[in-house]
C-alpha cells in the first residue's frame, strides 16, 4: 500500500538515505526544509520528492506540513543551537504532529538513549522520547549506533589522507556500528509493518569491530595502508566534551544490540558489514 511520508532531516544523512529507501518502496516522499532553493533540496526534487517550507521553531510551519501525512519521520539535531534548542525541536514536533493527528510518527533518535548514559546528545533525545511517549500519538522508536559514515566524515578525511584512523578509544575496543543506508532501510520497514512496530524502540547495529580492525578494512578498500590511532578523550574534550563523554563511554559501557537477533528480525534488509559498506566508496575521490 502506497503511503506519503514527510521526513525531517532529509538533506543529512539518515533522512537522505530515509528518503531514498522510501521511493524505493514506492512510497510518496515529502520532506521539510528551510530552504527549498537549496542544491539539496532541489536534487531531491529532481526526484520526485516534495519540498514543503517548514522550521522547526514555528510550530505552524510544521502542522501544515503534517496535514494529511500517514506517517512522519522526524529527526532533531543538537549541533546548531545546542540541547535545549533541539529538545525544544523535538517538542514542536511532536505538537505539531498530534494537532493534524498524524497517523504513524517515527522518531529518529539513538542506542542506548534511554540508559542514563550521561551523554548529552543521547540525554536530549531521550527528553524527546519521554515527551512522544506522554503524547497520545501513535509512534516507533528507530534508535541506530554509530555510524559508518562518521569514518568518511569531514573531521576524519584529513588523517585518513595521511594514513591515519584516529578515534578517542583503545585500539581493540569493540564499537557496534550501522551504515546510515541501513538505517533509511529500517525506518521504510517500519512504514511498511507500522501495526508490528508500535510503541517499540527498534535499536539497530549491523557490525561491530575494533578500530584497528577498521583501519584495517579501510586499506583494503582504498589501497591505501591506513594505521589505526588512538587517543585519549581528553584531546577530543577540547573541540567537544560531548563528544568526549560519548567516546569514554563506548570505552566503559558500549552498544549492547543482538545484532544476529536484528537480522532474524529484519530478513528483507541488505545488511551491510564494515568491509561491505568501505568496500562501496569511491576512495580515489575521498582521499583526493
Amino acid at each position: 500500500m502506497t503511503k506519503h511520508i514527510v521526513v525531517t532531516g532529509a538533506t543529512g544523512k539518515q533522512g537522505g538515505a530515509t528518503v531514498k529507501a522510501l521511493l524505493a518502496k514506492g512510497h510518496k516522499v515529502s520532506m521539510t526544509t528551510r530552504d527549498p532553493k537549496s542544491h539539496a533540496a532541489k536534487n531531491w526534487q529532481r526526484q520526485g520528492v516534495e519540498l514543503i517550507k517548514a522550521d522547526f521553531a514555528q510550530r505552524a510551519s510544521l502542522v501544515q506540513a503534517f496535514k494529511d501525512k500517514d506517517a512522519v519521520y522526524a529527526m532533531t539535531t543538537p549541533f546548531e543551537a545546542g540541547m535545549e534548542a533541539e529538545v525544544q525541536q523535538g517538542f514542536n514536533l511532536i505538537d505539531a504532529a498530534k494537532e493534524v493527528d498524524v497517523s504513524h510518527f517515527i522518531f529518529g533518535s539513538v542506542a542506548s538513549a534511554n540508559l542514563n548514559t550521561g551523554i548529552p546528545h543521547f540525554e536530549s533525545k531521550y527528553k524527546i522520547e519521554q515527551y512522544l511517549q506522554n503524547s497520545g500519538l501513535v509512534f516507533t522508536i528507530s534508535a541506530p549506533v554509530f555510524f559508518m559514515e562518521n569514518m568518511i566524515e569531514g573531521w576524519m578525511l584529513p588523517g585518513l589522507k595521511e594514513g591515519k584512523l584516529s578515534l578517542a578509544m583503545p585500539s581493540n575496543l569493540q564499537l557496534q556500528q550501522i551504515a546510515t543506508e541501513n538505517i533509511g532501510q529500517v525506518v521504510a520497514q517500519l512504514v511498511d509493518e507500522k501495526d508490528s512496530v508500535l510503541g517499540e524502540r527498534i535499536e539497530m547495529a549491523g557490525d561491530e569491530l575494533s578500530g584497528e580492525q577498521a583501519a584495517e578494512w579501510l586499506s583494503k578498500a582504498s589501497g591505501k595502508k591506513i594505521q589505526f590511532e588512538s587517543f585519549s578523550p581528553d584531546l577530543l574534550a577540547e573541540q567537544s566534551n560531548d563528544l568526549a563523554i560519548m567516546f569514554r563511554w563506548f570505552e566503559s559501557v558500549g552498544y549492547s544490540i543482538n545484532i544476529a537477533e536484528l537480522r532474524n528480525r529484519f530478513p528483507e534488509i541488505p545488511w551491510l558489514t564494515f568491509d561491505a559498506w568501505a568496500a562501496q566508496k569511491n576512495w580515489k575521490e575521498l582521499l583526493s
